[in-house]
């Protein structure tokens, strides 16, 4: 059980890292809102991913590293475990809130620009919160990875 916790918990990281590293690259690449099509294929290619690719596998991340904690006392007693689990709660909030539920309203709208239901001007006015929120959310994630490989001894939680 173990093996197969931590087998899932590295897989659902690198899910949720290379989601997040394909958005930044979707957004940098992004044409304008003028050029209406190409603005639409990528924002419904990047509400796939968010929905598909990164909230699955920041689930999986989640529940894996919980399921770990409870499962191996030694991780009751490790700072970094809580560490991990408090910023791993936040970016699944963070996921949720400010990545995945934005991108898809956004390739909604998009849709529906490109279908003539909505006004062209209303869209892309996220841009530039979803590629900071993204950066920052890469940050934590790789905090996340280096405090699960390394290990420190920190917040030592007395017996």
């Amino acid at each position: 059980m173990r093996r197969l916790l931590k087998f899932l918990h590295t897989m659902g990281a690198a899910g949720v890292l290379g989601a997040m590293a394909s958005l930044v690259v979707m957004l940098a690449l992004a044409p304008a809102p003028a050029a209406l099509p190409g603005y639409a294929a990528i924002r419904g290619a990047m509400g796939a991913v968010a929905t598909w690719v990164f909230l699955p596998s920041l689930a999986v991340t989640l529940l894996s590293g919980l399921l770990a904690m409870a499962l191996n006392r030694g991780y009751l007693n490790a700072g970094w475990a809580w560490v991990k689990l408090a910023t791993g709660v936040l970016m699944f909030e963070g996921g949720l809130v400010y990545v995945q539920g934005p991108m898809k309203r956004e390739a909604e709208q998009s849709a529906r620009a490109l279908a003539g239901l909505l006004d062209p001007t209303a869209l892309a006015a996220s841009l530039e919160g979803e590629r900071g929120t993204l950066w920052v959310l890469l940050a934590v994630a790789t905090a996340n990875v280096v405090l699960g490989i390394w290990r420190p001894r920190i917040l030592r939680i007395p017996q």
